[in-house]
């Protein structure tokens, strides 16, 4: 929900975006933290059994989710270099210039900020995404992911849901303005 002036004028986070840019930040260090853990401590692809349905297994993802384009050749990374940059500055202003007290999105861009940000480290620092967490039932694996991953997911999920909360919102106003 926007706040709103006497005069229409909307309000936006300005500096109140600080604490989703320190959401973002912690999003960032927990994952470079785990990323760093899973490759001191794992061998390459070999599983450590977690519990029945989870493993920690590393792997290097040259590509994007699910490694989309892994063995696309190395043009890659710089595509995917780029394209995080673009969106993490989108992100970023717009946590900025958002309307106050829209935290539900607040909170979504501020973790798909964190992990796009954590795992264009890796991309930029190393090449490849670390990937270290593996789900799994019996012999069907969903491709292994790391704590990025994992808020970029949650915070599309927080957006997809503000967007259904928001739009709810929207229709009321705009019955309300026309009365």
């Amino acid at each position: 929900m926007s706040m709103v002036t006497g005069s229409n004028v909307v309000l936006r986070n300005g500096i109140q975006a600080l604490p989703w840019f320190a959401l973002a930040a912690g999003v960032i260090l927990l994952d470079q933290y785990t990323k760093a853990l899973a490759t001191s401590g794992l061998d390459y692809a070999q599983p450590v059994r977690v519990f029945w349905w989870f493993n920690l297994t590393l792997h290097h993802n040259t590509g994007a989710a699910f490694s989309f384009l892994s063995d696309a050749g190395g043009w890659q990374r710089y595509f995917f270099t780029a394209l995080a940059t673009a969106i993490s500055a989108v992100l970023a202003v717009w946590l900025v210039v958002m309307p106050r007290g829209q935290r539900l999105l607040a909170l979504s861009l501020g973790l798909i900020l964190g992990g796009a940000l954590g795992n264009l480290w890796d991309r930029v620092a190393l090449g490849y995404v670390v990937d270290f967490i593996s789900v799994h039932y019996e012999n069907h694996f969903f491709p292994t992911f790391n704590i990025a991953d994992s808020a970029i997911s949650v915070g599309a999920a927080c957006m997809l849901l503000d967007s259904f909360l928001h739009r709810d919102r929207a229709a009321v106003e705009a019955r309300i303005e026309d009365r």
